[in-house]
């Protein structure tokens, strides 16, 4: 956000989300940013989930096929939060609403990513990483609450 307390000779600090992302009054929009990428990665978890069912079925073991499927399953669940913190955002606009889209956004990379690399090479390590995204996905949801909270 452009920082409203800066002196007359002094820089106002704008971030590169905040180029990009301006309404049509010029005004930085959180809720705009998490509404576009909580419908692309909700885009991308039903291509995923009809990739699985059509393509990876007779391709994949059917265990790695159910790790692939719960890597979409909580994709879709979190592209969704996204959109519930789009509202947070507009609605508490200076909450923790835009940290909890972060962790939501790195939770999808991380816990769903890799479950989708695991299911494709069974490279079973990764099962290590998986819940460094759980625990972003919980952070999200805890911040979420916060935001409406505070």
């Amino acid at each position: 956000m452009l920082n409203a307390a800066y002196s007359k000779h002094a820089l106002p600090i704008v971030t590169s989300a905040e180029l990009i992302f301006r309404d049509s009054l010029g005004i930085y929009s959180m809720d705009r940013f998490f509404f576009v990428a909580g419908s692309l990665l909700a885009f991308l978890a039903v291509a995923l989930g009809a990739f699985a069912a059509h393509s990876l079925k007779a391709r994949l073991p059917a265990d790695m096929l159910t790790i692939f499927e719960t890597g979409v399953r909580y994709h879709m669940y979190h592209a969704l939060a996204l959109l519930a913190v789009a509202w947070a955002g507009s609605r508490w606009p200076e909450s923790s609403a835009g940290t909890a889209g972060w962790a939501f956004i790195i939770g999808i990379v991380v816990f769903s990513g890799s479950l989708y690399i695991l299911s494709f090479t069974g490279m079973r390590w990764l099962g290590a990483i998986t819940p460094i995204g759980g625990v972003a996905f919980l952070l999200g949801w805890l911040l979420l609450a916060w935001a409406a909270w505070r």
